[in-house]
């Protein structure tokens, strides 16, 4: 029995920011998945999981990832990345949530970074509002100070909803932030594209969400 449905939403609600970095890149010269390679890199320590706990500010995570990327192979600045992140909403995955909540508990967990929070001048353009009403509760990395893949953001929003993990779907575009959620026994769903996303979670819940 499912009793709730959480959500990423960067690249599951809205395109993945994966687009906005290759073409990025391909404009600006620079070797492929660069800014990728560089979110990867010691990722529990990195500029980019340093900025999503907001240990940091804009001007520090701007220099660190300069710095990172260049170590990589080709310096990018950390500002110029964060104006990279706003996706385009999925109207398709809006409609699946609204359907959703009409039978199951909602929430969403984001990874963010304090520029894009919610309240932000940036967040309001990243999160609108008419989607963020849809949801019971929402954890941002950057209001908290944890981040995905850490197990205790998972649980903290299993304890909001009150809801057993074993009972939870879990979508993220992310397989690094997916494990944690499956070895808490949560039914989980990487997302490549809306259509592939919606098709597993009807077999998951068992609704027409199309």
């Amino acid at each position: 029995m499912i009793s709730a449905v959480i959500f990423d939403f960067g690249g599951v609600i809205t395109s993945s920011p994966f687009e906005a970095f290759a073409h990025y890149e391909q404009s600006h010269g620079l070797p492929k998945d660069i800014i990728r390679r560089t979110n990867a890199d010691n990722h529990f320590e990195n500029a980019w999981a340093k900025f999503e706990r907001a240990e940091i500010d804009l001007a520090t995570f701007d220099a660190l990832f300069a710095a990172e990327s260049k170590a990589l192979g080709a310096e990018v600045p950390g500002r110029d990345v964060v104006k990279l992140l706003k996706g385009e909403i999925r109207p398709e995955m809006v409609e699946a949530l609204r359907r959703i909540k009409q039978t199951f508990k909602t929430g969403c967990i984001t990874n963010n970074l304090p520029a894009n929070a919610m309240g932000s001048t940036d967040g309001r353009a990243l999160y609108v509002a008419e989607v963020m009403v849809l949801f019971d509760h929402v954890i941002e990395s950057a209001k908290i100070g944890l981040r995905k893949p850490d197990p205790r953001i998972y649980t903290m929003m299993t304890d909001k909803l009150a809801v057993d993990p074993k009972t939870c779907v879990y979508l993220d575009d992310l397989g690094v932030n997916l494990k944690p959620a499956r070895e808490l026994g949560m039914t989980t769903i990487k997302v490549t594209s809306g259509a592939q996303a919606l098709a597993e979670l009807e077999a998951a819940t068992g609704l027409k969400l199309r």
